[in-house]
């Protein structure tokens, strides 16, 4: 082994990453995050069987991501020992309609992305802030932007068009659709662990604090439920989902609310928040006993039923069902709840519907792409 690609997967507060090998099957050699908070920033790292190799903190000096990122890089060349990091993948939010393939990020292409924040207003600069920190720590290493709207280029014309007039889907407002990387993972393991169900007709739900579905056909997405930006569809944790345009516009006209307070209130503080009044957690949701509790769970668990339904039209069937991200792989209960709801579907037990459940890897996928778009195979 002379080589590894490092994948970052940046959020609003921590960054989680993986280091793989170079190669035709790209083992994983360790994974970890580095979390951040008002007073300290928290770095820890896992071997491939979850024993734990460093835990570290140190105080948040507000710095940005740099503090971070430098140990680690300095952890990575030690624990690498004779091989090198050849690279760095990130995953990217927003590629708009230009970037529909990873691409190795110059300062042409950040200023480009960069631009593309007013349609991810609380994702896009997360994603772009450690591509910078990284370029300043270490400017010789290439870097890589892997899309979440990439996977969604398939839809359909008609899939991605809103009731607007034409000038304005000219000017780039569509449905772009999010969570790519998680649906190109679930499409990629369909197809080695199950060929047939890969070809058919297929709801993947990515469940998590960000939760979305996508309709694929024979691995390519048809349809999925979050649109212009990553506020629309499903409920989740502190996101509203679906919402009548024209409550946006009561809250302008009749509560006075501006645009940044109406932007805050549907991303920050309604979905699951919002309901259930204490928690985005669905952990602490499904232990509650309080009835806002069950509100928004019962609220969480229809709006996935129903937009089911919604995909299921756009595939013009059903063959299997998919769960996958937090929520996805370890509620049980949830997916109970979800499945008793499509029962009408043919997704009770014995029905024809094969409902699956598959952890997602959106880091594997981040560092097969940097792979492949560097060329990095030895």
């Amino acid at each position: 082994m002379t080589n590894a690609v490092l994948a970052l997967n940046a959020g609003s507060s921590s960054i989680k990453f993986a280091v793989f090998a170079t190669g035709s099957e790209m083992p994983l050699l360790s994974k970890g995050q580095i979390a951040t908070d008002d007073k300290t920033q928290h770095f820890t790292a896992y071997d491939t069987t979850g024993t734990k190799l460093v835990d570290q903190s140190w105080p948040n000096t507000n710095t940005g991501h740099d503090p971070g990122l430098e140990k680690l890089l300095s952890w990575i060349d030690a624990h690498l020992g004779t091989a090198q990091l050849a690279s760095a993948g990130h995953r990217v939010v927003h590629g708009g309609r230009e970037f529909q393939n990873p691409v190795r990020l110059t300062p042409t292409v950040l200023e480009a992305l960069d631009r593309l924040t007013p349609l991810a207003p609380l994702h896009q600069q997360h994603s772009l802030d450690p591509i910078r920190a990284l370029t300043a720590i270490r400017p010789n290493l290439a870097q890589v932007a892997c899309f979440d709207t990439a996977f969604h280029h398939t839809m359909p014309a008609v899939t991605k068009t809103f009731a607007l007039p034409r000038q304005l889907t000219a000017d780039g407002i569509c449905r772009y659709g999010f969570h790519g990387l998680s649906y190109e993972y679930i499409a990629r393991t369909m197809r080695k662990q199950s060929p047939r169900i890969a070809k058919g007709r297929v709801v993947v739900a990515h469940l998590g604090n960000g939760a979305s579905l996508c309709a694929m056909q024979s691995g390519r997405s048809i349809d999925t439920t979050m649109s212009f930006t990553a506020l629309d569809g499903l409920v989740m944790g502190t996101r509203c989902g679906s919402i009548d345009p024209g409550v946006i516009l009561y809250l302008l006209e009749e509560k006075g609310l501006s645009a940044p307070e109406i932007q805050h209130l549907l991303y920050n503080d309604s979905g699951l928040l919002g309901v259930s009044g204490f928690s985005s957690d669905m952990r602490a949701l499904l232990a509650s006993s309080g009835q806002n509790a069950k509100d928004a769970v019962d609220l969480f668990v229809l709006r996935i039923a129903q937009q089911t339904a919604a995909m299921t039209a756009s595939l013009g069937g059903l063959d299997a069902f998919v769960f996958t991200a937090g929520i996805g792989e370890h509620a049980e209960e949830v997916r109970t709840m979800v499945r008793e709801r499509l029962r009408w579907l043919g997704m009770a037990p014995g029905g024809h519907v094969e409902v699956m459940v598959i952890p997602t890897d959106e880091e594997a996928m981040i560092a097969v792409h940097t792979q492949e778009c560097l060329d990095l195979k030895p």
